[in-house]
């Protein structure tokens, strides 16, 4: 699979969908997807949007856009995080399941504390937000953009195999959220990665590492108008424009191989 991809080209397809407009001017449940794929399967992957984009709106969206970009990087091959669930009764108690996950990494109660602010004023952020795990200090300095973790793939049976070897159902969302996270914590700058959102249709929220896996908290649905955010806890301030040129530029191709390593 892997080389086949690299023999006919590396692509990027991106779509973003939503009710009442883009979401900068008010939109709300935007939506949005990326795949590596060959050209051939361009089509393919372009339909399984569109009809993500309907689904996810709950209607006929209002603003739409799709783009296509040749990828030039080196596709690297990794493995996927392992899977944990932690229910919660109520969305207070799912924020304090995440403290307690964080904490479990050794970020300080000061640092959690700024976190958890810098999140719920952030609730616009498109991308996700960059953290020093010593200070709380936001370190990407991307404003209102935040940082884009791009150039996905993880190919649908492969996906499906690993459920069923995990004993887990299969579910796209989770397979998204999972593929984001483990893109992230096989970077050696990243200590944890927090992931919250109170969209009643989506997976509310997660704490994710190398070390620990891709612990999931839900069942801590509130309704209204989604909000949330995604924040990656890093260790090392120095490193941050190599650690963005990674996540947004680097593609990355999840399986279950055992020799599927980060190169």
């Amino acid at each position: 699979m892997i080389e086949l991809i690299q023999d006919n080209g590396l692509y990027s397809l991106r779509m973003r969908a939503a009710l009442g407009g883009p979401h900068e001017e008010g939109g709300k449940h935007i939506s949005g997807g990326e795949h590596l794929s060959s050209k051939a399967d361009m089509q393919v992957k372009a339909v399984e949007l569109i009809d993500k984009a309907f689904s996810h709106t709950q209607g006929e969206p209002t603003f739409f856009q799709m783009t296509i970009d040749k990828v030039e990087e080196h596709l690297q091959a990794i493995k996927p995080l392992s899977v944990s669930t932690i229910d919660a009764t109520d969305a207070a108690q799912g924020r304090k399941l995440a403290r307690s996950l964080l904490a479990d990494h050794g970020i300080s109660d000061e640092v959690i504390k700024k976190a958890m602010n810098l999140l719920e004023s952030s609730n616009d952020n498109r991308g996700a937000l960059i953290i020093n795990a010593k200070t709380g200090e936001r370190l990407d300095e991307r404003k209102e953009k935040g940082v884009r973790v791009s150039h996905l793939y993880w190919e649908k049976e492969n996906f499906e195999q690993w459920c069923k070897q995990k004993e887990l159902v299969v579910n796209q969302r989770m397979k998204e959220a999972l593929t984001l996270a483990t893109k992230v914590c096989s970077h050696p700058l990243t200590i944890a990665e927090l992931c919250w959102s109170d969209d009643p249709d989506y997976i509310t929220g997660y704490v994710a590492s190398a070390a620990k896996g891709y612990q999931r908290i839900t069942k801590v649905k509130e309704y209204g108008d989604e909000a949330g955010g995604r924040l990656f806890f890093v260790n090392d301030d120095q490193s941050i424009d190599s650690y963005i040129h990674y996540l947004e530029k680097i593609p990355v191709s999840i399986g279950t191989e055992e020799n599927y390593e980060l190169n």
